[in-house]
Protein backbone atom coordinates (compact mmCIF):
# COMPACT_ATOMS: atom_id res chain seq x y z
CA UNK A 1 0.00 0.00 0.00
CA UNK A 2 2.79 2.42 0.95
CA UNK A 3 4.68 1.63 -2.26
CA UNK A 4 1.61 2.37 -4.37
CA UNK A 5 0.92 5.54 -2.40
CA UNK A 6 4.50 6.81 -2.88
CA UNK A 7 4.27 5.98 -6.59
CA UNK A 8 1.12 8.05 -7.00
CA UNK A 9 2.66 10.88 -4.99
CA UNK A 10 5.74 10.85 -7.24
CA UNK A 11 3.56 11.26 -10.34
CA UNK A 12 1.63 14.12 -8.73
CA UNK A 13 4.80 15.96 -7.71
CA UNK A 14 7.10 15.33 -10.65
CA UNK A 15 4.71 14.45 -13.47
CA UNK A 16 4.52 16.76 -16.45
CA UNK A 17 1.70 19.26 -16.04
CA UNK A 18 -0.04 20.79 -19.02
CA UNK A 19 -1.03 24.41 -19.08
CA UNK A 20 -4.74 25.10 -19.26
CA UNK A 21 -4.25 27.10 -22.47
CA UNK A 22 -2.61 24.10 -24.14
CA UNK A 23 -5.46 21.79 -23.13
CA UNK A 24 -8.07 24.25 -24.45
CA UNK A 25 -6.17 24.69 -27.71
CA UNK A 26 -5.94 20.93 -28.22
CA UNK A 27 -9.64 20.53 -27.46
CA UNK A 28 -10.72 22.96 -30.18
CA UNK A 29 -8.00 22.07 -32.66
CA UNK A 30 -8.56 18.31 -32.49
CA UNK A 31 -10.92 16.71 -29.98
CA UNK A 32 -14.05 18.73 -30.73
CA UNK A 33 -14.01 18.58 -34.56
CA UNK A 34 -12.85 14.95 -34.43
CA UNK A 35 -15.78 13.98 -32.18
CA UNK A 36 -18.19 15.78 -34.50
CA UNK A 37 -16.83 13.94 -37.54
CA UNK A 38 -17.30 10.62 -35.76
CA UNK A 39 -20.92 11.57 -35.10
CA UNK A 40 -21.48 13.03 -38.57
CA UNK A 41 -24.42 10.77 -39.43
CA UNK A 42 -26.20 11.76 -36.22
CA UNK A 43 -25.50 15.43 -36.97
CA UNK A 44 -26.99 15.08 -40.44
CA UNK A 45 -30.04 13.42 -38.88
CA UNK A 46 -30.39 16.29 -36.37
CA UNK A 47 -30.22 18.90 -39.12
CA UNK A 48 -32.73 16.96 -41.21
CA UNK A 49 -35.25 16.68 -38.34
CA UNK A 50 -35.01 20.38 -37.50
CA UNK A 51 -35.27 21.32 -41.19
CA UNK A 52 -38.34 19.11 -41.52
CA UNK A 53 -39.92 20.83 -38.52
CA UNK A 54 -39.11 24.25 -39.97
CA UNK A 55 -40.62 23.37 -43.34
CA UNK A 56 -43.71 21.91 -41.66
CA UNK A 57 -44.28 24.95 -39.46
CA UNK A 58 -43.68 27.26 -42.42
CA UNK A 59 -46.12 25.54 -44.77
CA UNK A 60 -48.84 25.02 -42.18
CA UNK A 61 -48.70 28.63 -40.99
CA UNK A 62 -48.76 29.98 -44.53
CA UNK A 63 -51.80 27.84 -45.28
CA UNK A 64 -53.57 28.81 -42.04
CA UNK A 65 -52.13 31.81 -40.07
CA UNK A 66 -54.13 30.75 -37.01
CA UNK A 67 -51.79 27.78 -36.61
CA UNK A 68 -49.12 30.29 -35.61
CA UNK A 69 -50.63 30.36 -32.12
CA UNK A 70 -50.26 26.58 -31.84
CA UNK A 71 -46.53 26.73 -32.61
CA UNK A 72 -45.55 30.00 -30.88
CA UNK A 73 -46.74 30.71 -27.34
CA UNK A 74 -48.42 34.10 -26.88
CA UNK A 75 -46.08 34.96 -24.05
CA UNK A 76 -43.18 34.40 -26.42
CA UNK A 77 -44.78 36.23 -29.34
CA UNK A 78 -45.42 39.32 -27.24
CA UNK A 79 -47.98 40.66 -29.68
CA UNK A 80 -45.88 39.80 -32.75
CA UNK A 81 -48.44 37.54 -34.34
CA UNK A 82 -50.76 37.53 -37.39
CA UNK A 83 -52.80 40.30 -35.76
CA UNK A 84 -49.80 42.66 -35.57
CA UNK A 85 -49.29 45.35 -38.20
CA UNK A 86 -46.52 45.12 -40.79
CA UNK A 87 -44.86 48.14 -39.20
CA UNK A 88 -44.72 46.45 -35.80
CA UNK A 89 -43.19 43.33 -37.29
CA UNK A 90 -40.62 45.35 -39.23
CA UNK A 91 -39.64 47.22 -36.08
CA UNK A 92 -38.35 43.98 -34.58
CA UNK A 93 -35.94 43.53 -37.48
CA UNK A 94 -34.48 47.03 -37.47
CA UNK A 95 -34.71 48.23 -33.88
CA UNK A 96 -31.53 49.41 -32.16
CA UNK A 97 -31.65 46.70 -29.53
CA UNK A 98 -33.93 48.20 -26.92
CA UNK A 99 -37.31 47.19 -25.59
CA UNK A 100 -39.00 44.29 -27.34
CA UNK A 101 -36.03 43.40 -29.55
CA UNK A 102 -33.76 42.87 -26.55
CA UNK A 103 -36.39 40.72 -24.83
CA UNK A 104 -37.14 38.72 -27.97
CA UNK A 105 -33.45 38.21 -28.82
CA UNK A 106 -32.78 37.05 -25.26
CA UNK A 107 -35.67 34.61 -25.51
CA UNK A 108 -34.40 33.12 -28.77
CA UNK A 109 -30.94 32.56 -27.30
CA UNK A 110 -32.13 31.07 -23.99
CA UNK A 111 -34.76 28.97 -25.76
CA UNK A 112 -32.29 27.47 -28.22
CA UNK A 113 -29.70 26.90 -25.50
CA UNK A 114 -32.31 25.16 -23.35
CA UNK A 115 -33.43 22.98 -26.25
CA UNK A 116 -29.82 22.08 -27.01
CA UNK A 117 -29.02 21.02 -23.45
CA UNK A 118 -32.28 19.07 -23.19
CA UNK A 119 -31.49 17.28 -26.45
CA UNK A 120 -28.20 16.13 -25.00
CA UNK A 121 -29.58 15.20 -21.57
CA UNK A 122 -32.58 13.29 -22.92
CA UNK A 123 -30.35 11.12 -25.07
CA UNK A 124 -30.33 8.74 -22.09
CA UNK A 125 -34.00 7.98 -22.83
CA UNK A 126 -33.11 6.01 -25.97
CA UNK A 127 -32.82 9.28 -27.92
CA UNK A 128 -36.53 9.48 -28.82
CA UNK A 129 -37.26 12.83 -27.06
CA UNK A 130 -34.32 14.35 -28.95
CA UNK A 131 -36.15 13.99 -32.26
CA UNK A 132 -39.28 15.56 -30.79
CA UNK A 133 -37.43 18.58 -29.39
CA UNK A 134 -35.58 19.23 -32.64
CA UNK A 135 -38.79 18.98 -34.65
CA UNK A 136 -40.67 21.24 -32.22
CA UNK A 137 -37.91 23.85 -32.35
CA UNK A 138 -38.14 23.77 -36.14
CA UNK A 139 -41.92 24.30 -35.97
CA UNK A 140 -41.45 27.51 -33.97
CA UNK A 141 -38.82 28.84 -36.36
CA UNK A 142 -40.89 27.93 -39.43
CA UNK A 143 -44.01 29.60 -38.03
CA UNK A 144 -42.13 32.85 -37.42
CA UNK A 145 -40.63 32.72 -40.90
CA UNK A 146 -44.08 32.19 -42.42
CA UNK A 147 -45.48 35.18 -40.53
CA UNK A 148 -42.82 37.48 -41.96
CA UNK A 149 -43.07 35.91 -45.41
CA UNK A 150 -46.80 36.67 -45.46
CA UNK A 151 -45.89 40.35 -45.03
CA UNK A 152 -43.22 40.30 -47.72
CA UNK A 153 -40.30 40.30 -45.26
CA UNK A 154 -39.15 36.69 -45.44
CA UNK A 155 -35.72 37.55 -46.81
CA UNK A 156 -35.26 40.22 -44.15
CA UNK A 157 -36.36 37.84 -41.39
CA UNK A 158 -33.76 35.23 -42.31
CA UNK A 159 -31.18 37.99 -42.61
CA UNK A 160 -32.03 38.92 -39.03
CA UNK A 161 -31.98 35.36 -37.64
CA UNK A 162 -29.14 33.63 -39.48
CA UNK A 163 -26.07 35.82 -38.71
CA UNK A 164 -26.10 34.31 -35.24
CA UNK A 165 -28.49 31.47 -36.11
CA UNK A 166 -25.96 29.51 -38.17
CA UNK A 167 -23.83 29.15 -35.05
CA UNK A 168 -26.68 28.88 -32.54
CA UNK A 169 -28.86 26.44 -34.46
CA UNK A 170 -25.73 24.50 -35.39
CA UNK A 171 -25.01 24.11 -31.67
CA UNK A 172 -28.57 22.88 -31.10
CA UNK A 173 -28.13 20.26 -33.82
CA UNK A 174 -24.78 19.22 -32.35
CA UNK A 175 -26.43 18.71 -28.95
CA UNK A 176 -29.07 16.67 -30.74
CA UNK A 177 -26.33 14.58 -32.34
CA UNK A 178 -24.73 14.06 -28.92
CA UNK A 179 -28.08 12.94 -27.52
CA UNK A 180 -28.52 10.51 -30.40
CA UNK A 181 -25.06 9.08 -29.73
CA UNK A 182 -26.12 8.35 -26.14
CA UNK A 183 -29.42 6.85 -27.25
CA UNK A 184 -27.75 4.68 -29.88
CA UNK A 185 -25.18 3.41 -27.38
CA UNK A 186 -28.00 2.24 -25.11
CA UNK A 187 -30.19 0.65 -27.76
CA UNK A 188 -27.33 -0.95 -29.74
CA UNK A 189 -24.53 -1.71 -27.26
CA UNK A 190 -22.72 -4.14 -29.57
CA UNK A 191 -20.22 -6.42 -27.86
CA UNK A 192 -20.19 -4.29 -24.70
CA UNK A 193 -22.76 -4.14 -21.92
CA UNK A 194 -25.12 -1.19 -22.10
CA UNK A 195 -23.45 0.59 -19.18
CA UNK A 196 -19.98 0.00 -20.60
CA UNK A 197 -21.01 1.25 -24.01
CA UNK A 198 -22.76 4.28 -22.49
CA UNK A 199 -19.60 5.20 -20.59
CA UNK A 200 -17.49 4.68 -23.71
CA UNK A 201 -19.67 6.67 -26.09
CA UNK A 202 -20.65 9.17 -23.40
CA UNK A 203 -17.13 10.59 -23.44
CA UNK A 204 -17.46 11.37 -27.14
CA UNK A 205 -20.90 12.89 -26.64
CA UNK A 206 -19.61 14.99 -23.73
CA UNK A 207 -16.91 16.49 -25.97
CA UNK A 208 -19.62 17.52 -28.46
CA UNK A 209 -21.74 19.03 -25.67
CA UNK A 210 -18.84 21.07 -24.26
CA UNK A 211 -17.96 22.37 -27.71
CA UNK A 212 -21.61 23.27 -28.29
CA UNK A 213 -21.61 25.42 -25.15
CA UNK A 214 -18.72 27.40 -26.63
CA UNK A 215 -20.72 27.83 -29.84
CA UNK A 216 -23.72 29.09 -27.84
CA UNK A 217 -21.44 31.64 -26.20
CA UNK A 218 -20.10 32.79 -29.56
CA UNK A 219 -23.64 33.02 -30.97
CA UNK A 220 -24.60 35.15 -27.97
CA UNK A 221 -21.78 37.59 -28.75
CA UNK A 222 -22.90 37.89 -32.37
CA UNK A 223 -26.50 38.32 -31.28
CA UNK A 224 -25.71 40.83 -28.54
CA UNK A 225 -23.53 43.14 -30.63
CA UNK A 226 -23.48 42.60 -34.38
CA UNK A 227 -27.15 41.93 -35.05
CA UNK A 228 -28.33 44.85 -32.94
CA UNK A 229 -25.93 47.33 -34.54
CA UNK A 230 -25.77 46.26 -38.20
CA UNK A 231 -28.98 46.71 -40.17
CA UNK A 232 -27.65 46.48 -43.71
CA UNK A 233 -29.02 43.30 -45.29
CA UNK A 234 -25.98 42.81 -47.52
CA UNK A 235 -23.65 42.80 -44.52
CA UNK A 236 -25.96 40.52 -42.56
CA UNK A 237 -26.10 37.96 -45.36
CA UNK A 238 -22.34 38.23 -45.83
CA UNK A 239 -21.90 37.22 -42.19
CA UNK A 240 -24.29 34.30 -42.76
CA UNK A 241 -22.11 33.06 -45.62
CA UNK A 242 -18.88 33.56 -43.68
CA UNK A 243 -20.07 31.71 -40.58
CA UNK A 244 -21.52 28.86 -42.66
CA UNK A 245 -18.26 28.42 -44.57
CA UNK A 246 -16.20 28.66 -41.39
CA UNK A 247 -18.10 25.97 -39.49
CA UNK A 248 -18.18 23.70 -42.54
CA UNK A 249 -14.41 24.00 -42.92
CA UNK A 250 -13.82 23.65 -39.18
CA UNK A 251 -15.79 20.45 -38.68
CA UNK A 252 -14.69 18.79 -41.90
CA UNK A 253 -10.97 19.59 -41.97
CA UNK A 254 -9.54 20.94 -38.69
CA UNK A 255 -7.46 18.30 -36.90
CA UNK A 256 -7.93 15.73 -39.67
CA UNK A 257 -4.17 15.40 -40.24
CA UNK A 258 -3.76 14.15 -36.65
CA UNK A 259 -6.35 11.40 -36.88
CA UNK A 260 -3.82 8.92 -38.23
CA UNK A 261 -1.76 8.92 -35.04
CA UNK A 262 -4.23 10.01 -32.37
CA UNK A 263 -7.05 7.92 -30.97
CA UNK A 264 -9.76 8.44 -28.33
Amino acid sequence: YLTALVGRAYICVYGTKRRAADAVAEFFSFHFPHAVRRALLFLVASIAVMALGTATGYQMTLADPERYYAFVDEGVAGGRNPAASTGELREVLYSSGEGWLAVFATFLFTHNAKVGMLCFALGFVAGIPVLFLLFQNGLLLGAMAALYESRGMGFEFWGWVLPHGVTELGAVCLCGAGGMVLGWSLVFPGRHTRLQNLAREGRRAAVIAVGSVAMFFLAGLIEGFFRQLVHDLTVRWAVVGITLLFWTWYFLFVGRSREGWRHD
